[in-house]
């Protein structure tokens, strides 16, 4: 195994002690908290996900157990490019 593959599989994982970090509790449907990772407690629930300016909605599914709910919420705008238009007669 060369060392970039080694560097691309590896990551740090949380002490298994601490348990998964997670902010959210099931009172409040709306969430600012992003790094918190999706329970199993949480399936099936409706949640609002801050992305910095609105919040988008969310239904948990049993994939997204394990991974964070900022990965569901982009904070980013997607590109709008305007189309060319052939003027007639130039």
């Amino acid at each position: 195994m060369n060392k970039c593959n080694f560097l691309k599989n590896f990551s740090m994982a949380r002490s298994l002690w601490k348990g998964p970090f997670s902010e959210i509790s099931l009172k409040s449907q709306k969430i600012w908290s992003r790094r918190s990772v999706i329970l199993p407690s949480l399936i099936g629930t409706h949640l609002m996900i801050h992305n910095g300016k609105s919040f988008i909605s969310l239904k948990v599914t049993d994939q997204m157990i394990g991974h964070k709910i900022g990965e569901f919420a982009s904070t980013r705008k997607k590109a709008v490019h305007k189309k060319k238009i052939n003027k007639k007669g130039k």
